[in-house]
C-alpha cells in the first residue's frame, strides 16, 4: 500500500480550507484518510499552518511520501528535512 501526505480540500465555494492528511494514495482526494495530522488555512492573513510535528515525522519514518504542496507546508512547519 502507497502511503502519501497531502491536502484534503475542505470549506465553502471560494473559501478553501485544507486539512494535511495521510491517505492510501488509490483514494480520491477528499476519500476516506488513515489519520488527520494538521490543517492548513491559506485565507487568513498570515496563512495559519498547524501540524502535529510527532505524528508527521513518524509517517516519514515509515515510508509516507508528501506531496510537492504538502512537503512545502512540512517544512515550514519544521517537520521535514531533506
Amino acid at each position: 500500500m502507497a502511503v502519501k501526505i497531502r491536502l484534503r480540500r475542505m470549506g465553502a465555494k471560494k473559501k478553501p480550507f485544507y486539512r494535511v492528511v495521510v491517505a492510501d494514495s488509490r483514494s480520491p482526494r477528499d476519500g476516506r484518510c488513515i489519520e488527520e495530522i494538521g490543517y492548513f488555512n491559506p485565507i487568513s492573513d498570515p496563512e495559519e499552518i498547524k501540524i502535529d510535528i510527532e505524528k508527521a515525522k513518524k509517517w516519514l519514518a515509515t515510508g509516507a511520501q508528501p506531496t510537492d504542496t504538502a512537503k512545502v507546508l512540512l517544512k515550514k512547519a519544521g517537520a521535514y528535512e531533506e
